[in-house]
């Protein structure tokens, strides 16, 4: 008998939220993984914004505005702050569908024999116990494993989310013991380690398909300071450009999907390796096509060549992470791109036919010990050659290389609380990075370098009408 699986993608709760091409891709693989081993998959998304119980009217259950894209706004409603962000000012909110159409959804179906819930962000923990509480509502007694990068980062936590089973890691090595253990059943087909050996991510299961994200890579050949990516995969490993390619095709083909995203760690790293094919690919086959790139691309590799067929490609949305201009940070924290790579980057992107302001340069704010001056010269830095600088606010993540040290140089108890590791709190800031001076630096981040800011920057509150 087949067995029946819920997969369920939790709300988030936090103070902002944006869908940048957002889609769970790992679990839509899982459903795919699971099909191949026989189960029947059924799929709910607390963040859908195109749900058939939303309406256009006013209220909890307005539309959304959404980009042609893929990209937009989520529902929101807001909600009362944990008790230990009461003081915080800003208001706390619920993204994605209400709790009654997720209850009502749940109740329209018969009981699953397993339920699994996936997470993301540490600090959006509070939307995946929610989601675990209404199963436990709705179908008391079955088996709820939850996984994901929350579960991997914090496991002792992710204890307290009322799952029966806290599973780290990738699932084709951690579901098939569960499935021994649980139901006596053997999983006839497991994936190796070669990407291309999984099947197509379960894109049927979204109903209304603006865009799809592309698996390229997992993990990064990097170990940045500040990043979990070796945390959360065991080694760097590509997929053939060629079968890339041609799952990009399929699906242009086969749903008429024309927006495509990358969200790999190391899309553009040895790009002989495995983009410049891949785009030569997609140039030669003319697919009427776009790409979206909001993760942060490595600029190290950016050449002539390479900026030109991006361009040929159709990459639209660019960001690359650079991170910081000081020399002595950029070595400290992992020492992936430098100031001269960064220039020379900008200058064969220019050249290939992009314009300043589609060039995006994530900086991180708020390292530990990092000071709105160091912030403020690597945003005047990055405008000097005409990119759009982006501030990226720093979220400490347990086990990374600066962990101990934002541990220690937090105001708040982030190694007790994963909400206090949210970006949003500014967790490491200091008194010469304080929360108004990251406003100014916000505000900064809109001015032209040719303008004097020093009106604006100070330690005192951004004016009102600038902010």
């Amino acid at each position: 008998m087949k067995l029946k699986i819920l997969l369920i993608n939790p709300w988030i709760y936090d103070f902002a939220a944006y869908d940048l091409w957002n889609m769970p891709l790992g679990l839509l693989y899982i459903a795919s993984f699971l099909r191949r081993n026989g189960a029947d998959v059924f799929f709910l998304d607390c963040l859908d914004p195109c749900h058939p119980d939303m309406s256009a009217g006013t209220g909890p259950l307005r539309l959304p505005k959404r980009k042609q894209s893929g990209a937009g706004s989520y529902a929101k409603a807001r909600i009362p702050k944990p008790e230990v962000l009461k003081g915080f000012p800003r208001n706390y909110n619920r993204y994605g569908i209400t709790p009654e159409i997720f209850l009502r959804s749940l109740n329209s179906m018969s009981r699953p024999d397993l339920v699994m819930v996936t997470s993301m962000m540490t600090y959006w923990y509070p939307g995946v116990w929610a989601a675990i509480e209404l199963v436990r509502t709705a179908f008391p007694g079955a088996p709820v494993v939850l996984g994901g990068n929350y579960v991997t980062l914090c496991p002792q936590h992710a204890l307290g989310s009322g799952a029966d089973f806290c599973l780290a890691g990738p699932a084709e090595t951690s579901l098939p013991p569960l499935f021994k253990d649980l139901y006596n059943r053997d999983m006839p087909f497991i994936p190796d380690a070669d990407l291309d050996s999984h099947p197509y991510p379960a894109f049927d299961l979204i109903l209304q398909r603006e865009q799809i994200p592309v698996l390229t890579s997992r993990g990064c050949p990097y170990r940045c300071s500040y990043c979990a990516s070796h945390l959360l995969n065991d080694r760097f490993r590509r997929r053939d450009p060629i079968r890339i390619a041609d799952e990009i095709e399929f699906w242009q083909q086969r749903l008429g999907v024309r927006n495509f995203s990358f969200y790999d760690d190391a899309l553009l790293v040895d790009p002989a390796e495995l983009a410049i094919p891949l785009l030569r690919e997609i140039v030669r086959r003319k697919l009427p096509i776009q790409f979206h790139c909001p993760n942060g691309l490595h600029l190290r590799n950016i050449s002539p060549e390479l900026a030109s067929l991006m361009f040929q490609a159709g990459f639209k949305t660019l960001r690359f992470g650079f991170e910081t201009s000081d020399v002595a940070r950029q070595a400290a924290t992992g020492g992936k791109v430098s100031n001269e790579e960064l220039a020379e980057a900008i200058a064969c992107l220019k050249r290939a036919g992009y314009q300043d302001r589609e060039i995006g340069i994530y900086l991180l704010c708020g390292l530990p010990g990092q000071t709105a001056e160091e912030v403020k010269e690597s945003v005047r830095f990055v405008q000097s050659f005409g990119a759009r600088p982006i501030l990226a606010e720093y979220s400490p993540i347990p086990g990374t290389g600066l962990w101990a040290e934002a541990v220690a140089s937090s105001p708040y108890p982030i190694a007790e609380e994963p909400l206090f590791q949210n970006n949003s709190l500014l967790p490491c800031r200091n008194d010469r990075l304080t929360y108004d001076m990251y406003q100014s630096l916000k505000l900064m981040t809109r001015i032209p370098a040719d303008r004097d800011i020093s009106a604006y920057f100070s330690c005192s509150p951004a004016p009102k009408q600038l902010i």
